[in-house]
């Protein structure tokens, strides 16, 4: 039997025994002055081995054995019979930790990509749909504290296009309409509509403004809302987000904030272009049930595209301010990929 010089201490006191480790079968035998024990191998913590540093292994009934010298340690294990475990390998080649990380981030974009959206929209549906209705009511008054103020269109406008949206909607089966509210606002982020969690919509002024209070594209714009308040996407983001967060942290040791943030705006960056792909759908969905070309649409995307031209022409300093909230939102799909979505849908 091979042996190793090595100090026992028996878990009681701090004294340490000289010793010498024999390895069997089944045991490691303990020898020394007063010393003879043997201890089964499955009850002894094995140390991982590292490039520097001192070996230690554990009893499950208390004590440890400790040797300096690391080389002899691992030359004594593996004469033994005792072999590195994958993990172990792993961490001591360069190739096996590239694998590792390459692992880890396929594994992390996977969650990312399907797993998270797949159980997000189990959480949601599970959900009752007064969370929704409590996350709209604070978003709105969060909303009307910093980026709107009471709007400046008159009552009978507003009636207006609230009851030619009812009358859009009205085409469709009931069961298929969420319960909806439309408020209007006057904006400090220029032309814009939002859908909140619970079904509240909200058109700014300067949106109505912008399309010259035609009722179609307002509709168009306010269908398109619709479909994020039936999908529950605002509820389905926030489950998303705060789960995809508490990965990273996880992943990232939680030892950089900033670090921890990347992954989650890249995430709902992502979830977002899902949504508004969705939304674009159920907009279509309800044009052609109303009778409306989806077509309408597009000159919301002129119009903006216009405003966005005659900014930059200004060096207006809040030109950029339409493109990150609501229809404009910075991670939808591009302008271009979306007017050519509703020009097929309407058959041009």
């Amino acid at each position: 039997m091979s042996s190793l010089s090595a100090s026992y201490f028996d878990g009681v006191h701090a004294r340490a025994h000289p010793v010498t480790l024999y390895l069997q079968r089944d045991a490691l035998k303990i020898k020394g002055d007063g010393i003879d024990l043997a201890v089964a191998l499955r009850d002894v913590q094995w140390p991982e081995r590292t490039r520097h540093g001192m070996r230690v292994a554990h009893f499950k009934s208390g004590g440890s054995v400790q040797c300096s010298d690391a080389a002899a340690w691992d030359l004594w294990s593996r004469s033994g019979g005792l072999h590195d475990s994958l993990i172990v390998k792993l961490q001591q080649s360069w190739r096996g930790a590239l694998f590792s990380v390459a692992a880890l981030i396929v594994i992390f974009v996977a969650i990312q990509r399907w797993g998270l959206p797949v159980a997000a929209r189990g959480v949601v549906a599970a959900a009752p749909m007064s969370v929704d209705v409590s996350l709209g009511e604070a978003s709105m008054q969060a909303l009307d504290n910093y980026l709107m103020r009471p709007s400046k269109l008159p009552v009978d406008e507003q009636t207006r296009l609230r009851a030619y949206l009812a009358q859009a909607l009205q085409s469709l089966p009931t069961d298929s309409v969420p319960h909806w509210q439309l408020v209007f606002r006057e904006s400090r982020i220029g032309p814009n509509a939002l859908a909140l969690p619970g079904g509240t919509l909200v058109m700014t002024d300067e949106l109505v403004e912008l399309v010259g209070h035609d009722e179609k594209v307002i509709t168009a714009v306010l269908a398109h809302e619709m479909g994020h308040v039936r999908h529950r996407h605002g509820l389905r983001m926030l489950v998303q987000v705060t789960v995809l967060g508490g990965l990273a942290s996880v992943v990232l040791g939680d030892f950089s904030t900033l670090l921890a943030g990347v992954p989650v705006l890249l995430g709902q960056a992502s979830y977002s272009r899902e949504a508004e792909q969705e939304a674009d759908a159920d907009a279509v969905r309800v044009l052609k049930a109303a009778g409306i070309s989806p077509a309408v649409i597009v000159t919301l995307f002129e119009k903006l595209e216009e405003k966005r031209r005659k900014s930059d022409k200004r060096g207006d300093a809040t030109a950029g301010q339409a493109s990150w909230v609501g229809i404009a939102f910075a991670s939808h799909p591009s302008d271009a990929d979306r007017v050519h979505f509703f020009k097929e849908a309407a058959g041009h």
